[in-house]
């Protein structure tokens, strides 16, 4: 039951991701509210996960697996280079591509991680 903020938030980052990615794909220019609302949403998310592995204001505390910490640690890294990618990227397209590319499998590792976590378990 406490898990399922986090799996709203990180679902609903996923998808607008995809949907900038597919943007980005078409060479369509995104628009930055969409840009920063897929930031806000990540930053969001991870700092709901950091809470549930760290426990409950009220005191639970869940069994906590690796699983959970490699996710949050997958997360983490997307969020990462989802900030430096613009940074890099402005030189040259081919950087871009290698940095988002990156971002998106790192995210998407994250996120399959984080859903086994929370289906399969969390010891």
């Amino acid at each position: 039951m406490l898990a399922i903020p986090v799996l709203v938030l990180v679902s609903a980052t996923v998808t607008l991701g995809v949907i900038l990615g597919l943007e980005y794909l078409r060479g369509v220019r995104s628009r930055p509210t969409m840009i920063g609302m897929h930031f806000l949403l990540g930053a969001a998310s991870l700092e709901v996960l950091v809470m549930l592995l760290a426990g409950a204001p009220d005191g639970t505390v869940l069994l906590v697996g690796r699983l959970g910490h490699v996710a949050a640690g997958l997360l983490v890294a997307a969020l990462f280079i989802g900030v430096i990618t613009p940074m890099i990227g402005r030189q040259s397209r081919p950087t871009m591509n290698i940095a988002l590319a990156a971002h998106a499998i790192v995210a998407a590792s994250g996120f399959v991680v984080l859903v086994a976590w929370l289906v399969f378990g969390r010891s």
